[in-house]
């Protein structure tokens, strides 16, 4: 009975991809839609983000702004000269997909242990959502041209791309010096609304802070000692992301802190994202290749500033 059970387990497994994978292996819309949630969700950054389903492998998103004053005095019967009025600023973020593919093995153990009733094809999904939002998310901050890693070079990430505004902690830890000069060396008309904008950095120095904040002999002290109260400065969280690198310089163990708001940061996925799969009968693995394409890219970059050589120790 059991036999009987695990091959018709199997024989669902293969009935399920089989449909999942029509078309050449290209996930039907919906299907790429519910995957690409599946995989920001699983993200601690990218969920914050603001995700762009690109329609074709490069394309520009256009976004408006206003950077000077619009408003004037009114003077009964006097119309607006042209030097006082305001034009809009037009801006365009440029993103090309880079191409990515990835291979899973689902062992026959792994699938009757996951086997949610009938939805198997949810199941699998979601398995694969879970590794890919974390090799994303890491392509996504750690990204560079220049690695020896040949996965993070394929793009740049967002600590790369942010070079406007830079500051030196040189070796120092996380203190509230760093965390306003962060703040200063930004231009104000981008801090306007600083509880939406996050300080983002690697765990293990937020945990440096944090500790610091409680040895503190107060009752806000004892509480960020205790549970996980937010940290802020200024009015704006501190949040740790475990994909930010805590071992780069000469001691291996120096990170970085970006300040920006979250929705500046652009992902860009095509919807195309492809599927395929083929069983090894040997092994009693199921082999499913996933490959698909996505940049990321600050709508803009002058609003965003960062903090290097923060120590994580």
């Amino acid at each position: 009975m059991a036999l009987m059970s695990n091959r018709s387990i199997l024989e669902k497994a293969d009935l399920a991809l089989s449909d999942l994978v029509q078309g050449g292996g290209v996930l039907k819309p919906a299907q790429a839609q519910a995957f690409l949630e599946m995989i920001t969700k699983e993200s601690t950054l990218l969920k914050q983000v603001t995700a762009v389903p690109m329609k074709s492998p490069s394309q520009q998103i256009p976004f408006i702004g206003f950077k000077e004053r619009i408003l004037r005095p009114r003077q009964e019967g006097v119309v607006l000269t042209q030097a006082q009025r305001t034009k809009p600023s037009f801006n365009m973020v440029q993103l090309d997909a880079k191409s990515f593919i990835g291979e899973v093995h689902l062992s026959d153990e792994q699938l009757e242990d996951n086997l949610e009733g009938d939805n198997l094809r949810q199941t699998v999904l979601r398995l694969i959502a879970k590794r890919v939002a974390v090799d994303m998310e890491e392509v996504a901050i750690n990204g560079d041209t220049q690695s020896a890693d040949p996965v993070l070079a394929t793009l740049d990430g967002i600590l790369v791309q942010a070079r406007s505004h830079v500051v030196d902690a040189a070796g120092a830890r996380i203190d509230t010096d760093i965390l306003h000069d962060l703040l200063r060396v930004m231009p104000q008309e981008y801090r306007r609304n600083k509880s939406e904008m996050r300080f983002y950095t690697g765990c293990d120095a937020e945990l440096r802070y944090r500790r610091a904040l409680a040895e503190r002999l107060t009752n806000v002290g004892d509480r960020f000692l205790e549970g996980s109260t937010p940290i802020t400065f200024s009015g704006v969280p501190l949040e740790d992301v475990p994909l930010f690198a805590e071992n780069t310089g000469p001691s291996n163990n120096l990170t970085t802190i970006l300040f920006a708001h979250p929705k500046n940061l652009h992902l860009g996925i095509w919807r195309d994202v492809k599927i395929e799969w083929a069983r090894d009968i040997r092994q009693q693995v199921l082999q499913i290749v996933v490959s698909l394409r996505f940049d990321v890219k600050f709508a803009d970059e002058n609003g965003v500033s960062k903090a290097i050589r923060v120590s994580a120790s």
